[in-house]
């Protein structure tokens, strides 16, 4: 591997209980990228970012960050390090504000100059939660909470961020915005490693991307190359 990898899973099996998902998986991301996982339901997508984080047991293999192993880590073992995850299903702490959720992310920040910046870069990204900053998360629309909790993953300002079907059940205009967003951040140079049912809007940002079957390796290349390969349309995109 070369010096720039940032995260690498490698031969990684993983499961629940008993129940295996992952079956010899490899990942890489390079510092500075944005790789794709996409695959049909059920392929094991969401376990892998789970077996990264320490949500699923990692039964071999092994996961490194910047070269040091990760391997079976907790996930508030994790944040330090500048490992970020926003999880499936838009989870906000629905009794605090937009900004005492963004505090939450921030727990480990202890630099309050790093804390006011990233407050205010987060509130640059998204102008909708500086103006409704004292509302309860629990009132916003589903859109309006996978931007608090895409935010609150960006308050340790890390290194990598982990992020599991960010557009998942939105609104078209907030899926729009997700995607927008994930583009800024892409061009600020945030190494990311995203889940997506959107295929065709998450390979068109990709720098490289891998498809999954049945909790294996199928395919990977570039998003472009991948977006035109006729076995991703086949398996995926059902064409």
């Amino acid at each position: 591997m070369t010096d720039d990898v940032l995260l690498a899973c490698s031969d990684i099996h993983a499961g629940y209980g008993r129940v295996p998902v992952l079956r010899g998986v490899n990942v890489v991301v390079h510092t500075g990228h944005f790789v794709s996982l996409i695959g049909p339901n059920g392929a094991g997508k969401s376990t892998v970012l789970k077996a990264i984080t320490g949500y699923a047991r990692l039964q071999s293999g092994t996961v490194t960050l910047a070269g040091t192993p990760i391997t079976g880590l907790r996930a508030d073992r994790l944040v330090p390090l500048g490992l970020s995850y926003v999880p499936q299903g838009r989870i906000v702490f629905g009794e605090m504000t937009v900004h005492e959720n963004l505090e939450m992310g921030a727990f480990t920040v202890t630099n309050d100059r790093v804390r006011a910046d990233a407050f205010a870069h987060v509130y640059d990204l998204f102008p909708r939660l500086a103006e409704r900053r004292t509302q309860l998360a629990g009132t916003m629309s589903g859109g309006e909470q996978q931007m608090v909790a895409i935010a609150r993953g960006l308050m340790i300002r890390p290194r990598i961020m982990l992020l599991d079907e960010p557009s998942l059940g939105l609104a078209p205009r907030f899926v729009q915005i997700v995607f927008e967003t994930l583009r800024m951040l892409k061009a600020e140079g945030l190494s990311m490693l995203v889940v997506e049912q959107n295929a065709a809007q998450a390979l068109a940002i990709a720098d490289h991307a891998y498809l999954l079957e049945l909790g294996r390796n199928r395919l990977e290349g570039t998003g472009t190359e991948l977006l035109e390969n006729p076995e991703t349309r086949r398996l995926y995109l059902g064409d």
